[in-house]
């Protein structure tokens, strides 16, 4: 049977409703790259036709958290950022992603952005999903189209995030 969208956000809510916040959220990944193996629930929101580089499939009206289809073309290298006060699950469905999780070194200060170092770097591929908890700095870099599902903490449209400037950028 075809995991529902309905059902898939009724589990997260589970799990982000029972156990203190990490555990809900390690929960939810692991709950993820179970969905990542449903083809036709992949299809049905990052099929052929999917072209949104955010497309909300899902708000939670009582905890506030997103489900979100993202189909990103060509390549691009992120800046270092988090989610403000929330946290975020990268749940890869095709393409490769290269993760990059960073240490602040120094916070953004008016218009200059915070400077970072590089702690880990790991391709996600289809089917891995990372959890990122409130305030971890990471990014993501790919060379051509990808596909995921990201679930955020909550609705990050219009939050003011700090700036962090990539080491190699200068």
């Amino acid at each position: 049977m075809t995991l529902t969208l309905e059902q898939f956000a009724s589990d997260c809510k589970a799990a982000l409703s029972a156990p203190p916040e990490p555990d809900g959220i390690e929960a939810v990944r692991k709950l993820l790259e179970e969905a990542l193996k449903d083809d036709e629930f992949i299809q049905t929101y990052l099929g052929p036709d999917a072209d949104s580089q955010r497309n909300i499939i899902y708000e939670d009206p009582d905890l506030g958290f997103c489900i979100i289809a993202h189909v990103y073309k060509g390549s691009s290298v992120g800046n270092p950022h988090d989610h403000a006060d929330a946290w975020a699950i990268y749940g890869q469905a095709s393409g490769v992603t290269r993760m990059t999780e960073w240490r602040k070194i120094s916070a953004p200060d008016g218009d200059t952005p915070g400077t970072v170092e590089e702690v880990r770097s790991f391709d996600q591929n289809p089917g891995d999903a990372s959890a990122w908890q409130v305030g971890d700095l990471h990014s993501p870099a790919r060379e051509g189209e990808t596909r995921l599902i990201r679930i955020e903490g909550r609705n990050m449209d219009g939050v003011k995030r700090d700036k962090y400037a990539r080491p190699d950028a200068a």
